[in-house]
């Protein structure tokens, strides 16, 4: 059993006791968090496609922290000019350990 969920903008293909890293959301660790955005839910190949979201589908999860993702380097260069600019950028992402699945 799974179920793709929209979490803040992205969609994630779920199932139930597995960790999601989404997006940096509201909530201190060990807070409840319920996601109502289930554009997909299948049962044991019982499929069904909401238009765009299912009525009455909820996953429900637990936050078990924020954390920041790997460094993206960005390095702007323009050639015979003597520019050269580096710069890095670390995503803030919350774990999100995945409870329940309900239709």
């Amino acid at each position: 059993m799974y179920a793709i969920v929209d979490i803040a903008g992205k969609q994630f293909k779920v199932t139930k006791d597995q960790f999601v890293y989404a997006p940096r959301m509201e909530g201190e660790e060990g807070a409840s968090v319920e996601f109502d955005k289930v554009l997909l839910f299948d049962d044991n190949g019982k499929v069904e496609v909401g238009a765009p979201v299912l009525k009455g589908a909820k996953v429900a999860g637990k936050i078990l922290g924020h954390v920041k993702g790997d460094k993206v380097v960005v390095f702007k260069k323009k050639r015979r000019k003597g520019y050269q600019k580096r710069n890095g950028h670390r995503q803030e992402f919350t774990k999100v350990l995945i409870e329940n699945i309900s239709k």
